[in-house]
């Protein structure tokens, strides 16, 4: 059976962010994870977190100027220093909050190439993956497709494995969004056995719509069988954009066998 995560920051949009946590709780998901929550106080989350009685599993690090189209600042050349500020904050957010992962924002290519932007990615996660061993907290890099994100550094799981196993450091590993990945390369489970090694976290959301995934071209109910097969033991990252209200959607779990 997969534990289910809610991620707060497209679930439960019916409620203020802090208020997120508790109603994940109530609705039976066993942990939450969101993108940047650095508008916030670790104090004012950790008290959410310690009175709903879940675990913030994730965090991604900050855009950057997201009015600006910034995604990220890791593989940005002539950023660096910026980086390693967000990188400092995003570790001081995952330790104190106990995270399982940080999700690095790669950025968007722009005024420089991919190769370029890869070169800078692959240097700036050395320097991070070792100030998070050193940390306690994990890392994780995800490809994300272009037809949403035309302009995304990372978009190929391929590229993916192979950075993490250059950098070669226990704290860092890939993320694999399904969603992501049928719309970039599809034959998702024959690259999620591939890569499984590699893998520290596992999103979900129905294709071509990113609604709740129980509709489109992703048979959900058997790649959670097909994933608990190959001994995947982590969770299951519910990123997907509610039809209606979030709860009202949550009868996805009960065609699947997954209600709490």
């Amino acid at each position: 059976m997969p534990r289910l995560s809610a991620n707060i920051g497209i679930l439960f949009r019916e409620y203020d962010f802090l208020d997120r946590f508790a109603a994940a709780a109530r609705a039976g998901f066993v942990a939450v994870e969101c993108w940047a929550p650095y508008e916030y106080s670790i104090a004012d989350l950790r008290t959410r977190i310690d009175d709903a009685g879940i675990p913030l599993i994730g965090i991604n690090t900050a855009m950057g100027d997201a009015a600006k189209g910034e995604m990220g600042l890791a593989g940005v050349p002539g950023r660096e220093a910026e980086f390693d500020a967000i990188i400092t904050q995003a570790l001081e957010y995952g330790a104190a909050l106990a995270v399982d992962h940080v999700h690095v924002m790669a950025g968007a290519i722009d005024g420089f190439t991919e190769a370029e932007g890869l070169t800078t990615f692959r240097r700036n996660l050395g320097r991070a993956a070792a100030r998070a061993e050193a940390a306690g907290v994990g890392l994780v890099i995800e490809p994300v497709n272009r037809r949403d994100r035309p302009t995304y550094l990372l978009g190929s799981s391929e590229r993916a494995a192979e950075i993490v196993g250059v950098i070669a450091s226990p704290s860092l590993k890939m993320m694999f969004d399904f969603y992501h990945l049928q719309i970039m390369e599809g034959d998702v489970i024959t690259r999620f056995e591939k890569h499984l090694p590699r893998i520290g976290h596992i999103q979900i959301a129905s294709v071509p719509t990113r609604g709740e995934p129980d509709e489109g071209e992703l048979d959900y109910a058997w790649i959670l069988s097909e994933i608990d097969r190959l001994g995947w033991s982590g969770y299951v990252g519910c990123e997907y954009h509610p039809r209606a209200r979030t709860e009202d959607g949550l009868v996805w779990r009960e065609k699947f066998g997954l209600s709490p």
